[in-house]
C-alpha cells in the first residue's frame, strides 16, 4: 500500500465507478489537495485494487472517506488492511467516518461505535429569497474560520479556506454561513453552520435558489423539523447511512451543524 498523488486520481475514479458510485472528480481533487489519500495496486497491474482518503483536523482528529475496494477484489481483506494502515497513520486522533449498511460490520470490528444516523436528500427546492444572507467575499473569511472552530470543534480551516474557488456560492448570515458546490449532476449545499434553525433555513434557500436545478443535502437525522422543512420545499428520497466514530467523543456543537461540508469532511 501506498501514499497517492494526483496522477493516481483516474484510478480513484474508475474505482468509484467499478463499486456503482458516481465520479465525483471536484470532490476527489478536494480530498486530494487537503486529505492523505492511500492506496493497494492491484496484482493485475490494472489500477487500484482499493483506495480510502484520511483527512486530519490538527493533532486530535481525523475523518476516513472514500473507502473503496474492487469488487474483483472484494472479501479478500484489502479494505481492511488500508483501513487498519491509515488507522496507524491517524495514531491517536480521534476517527469518524460515515458508513453504508455493507461497511458498518468491519468498522464495527475495527473499534467505530455508530453514535448518529445521516440521510441524503435531494430534489429540487421550491421557495423565495429570505432577505437574511448576502453573498460573501473573501473579507468575511476571518469571522467564518472562527464560528466554524466554536461550532465544529476541530480545524477544517484547509477546506473552508477552498470555499471561494471549490464552490459555486459562499454566502452569510448574522451567526452563519453556507455554502454550494457542483458535484457532477447536483449542487451540494454544506457546510452550513448557524446560530439557528431560521437562519440555517435561510441560508439553505438561498443557496438551493442560487444553485437552481436539482440539489443535495445531508442531514443528521436529529434535525428532524429541518428535514420537515426540506421536505415541504421538495427535497426529499432519503438515503441513509449511520455516523461513526472511533476513540473520544467529538467535540463542538452538532445542533448548530446543520449540513456537513460533505460526508467525506463531516
Amino acid at each position: 500500500m501506498r501514499r497517492l498523488i494526483l496522477i493516481d486520481l483516474d484510478d480513484c475514479i474508475r474505482l468509484a465507478k467499478d463499486r456503482d458510485w458516481p465520479p465525483e472528480e471536484h470532490k476527489w481533487r478536494l480530498l486530494f489537495e487537503i486529505g492523505e489519500p492511500y492506496g493497494i495496486d492491484a496484482p493485475d497491474g490494472d489500477g487500484l485494487a482499493a483506495c480510502n482518503v484520511l483527512t486530519c483536523y490538527g493533532d486530535g482528529h481525523a475523518v476516513i472517506s472514500m473507502v473503496l475496494t474492487a469488487s474483483r477484489y472484494s472479501r479478500q481483506g484489502l479494505g481492511r488492511a488500508l483501513m487498519r494502515h491509515v488507522l496507524d497513520q491517524a495514531g491517536d486522533r480521534t476517527v469518524f467516518l460515515h458508513a453504508t449498511r455493507q461497511g458498518r460490520p468491519l468498522y464495527e470490528q475495527l473499534g467505530f461505535r455508530a453514535v448518529g444516523r445521516v440521510a441524503k436528500h435531494t430534489g429540487v427546492f421550491a421557495g423565495e429569497p429570505s432577505g437574511l444572507t448576502r453573498p460573501a467575499t473573501e473579507a468575511d473569511l476571518d469571522a467564518i474560520l472562527a464560528l466554524d472552530a466554536e461550532v465544529f470543534g476541530m480545524d477544517r480551516s484547509a477546506a473552508l479556506r477552498r470555499m471561494f474557488t471549490f464552490g459555486e456560492r459562499v454566502r452569510v448570515a448574522a451567526g452563519g454561513f453556507g455554502q454550494c458546490w457542483r458535484n457532477d449532476d447536483a449542487t451540494v449545499i454544506g457546510p452550513v453552520v448557524a446560530g439557528d434553525e431560521e437562519t440555517a433555513r435561510a441560508l439553505i434557500g438561498d443557496l438551493a435558489l442560487d444553485a437552481g436545478g436539482e440539489v443535495r443535502m445531508d442531514f443528521d437525522l436529529a434535525h428532524e423539523s429541518m428535514i420537515r422543512w426540506a421536505s415541504e420545499h421538495g427535497i426529499g428520497e432519503p438515503w441513509e447511512v449511520a455516523f461513526m466514530v472511533r476513540g473520544d467523543d467529538l467535540p463542538g456543537d452538532r445542533s448548530r451543524q446543520f449540513l456537513p461540508f460533505t460526508q467525506a469532511l463531516g
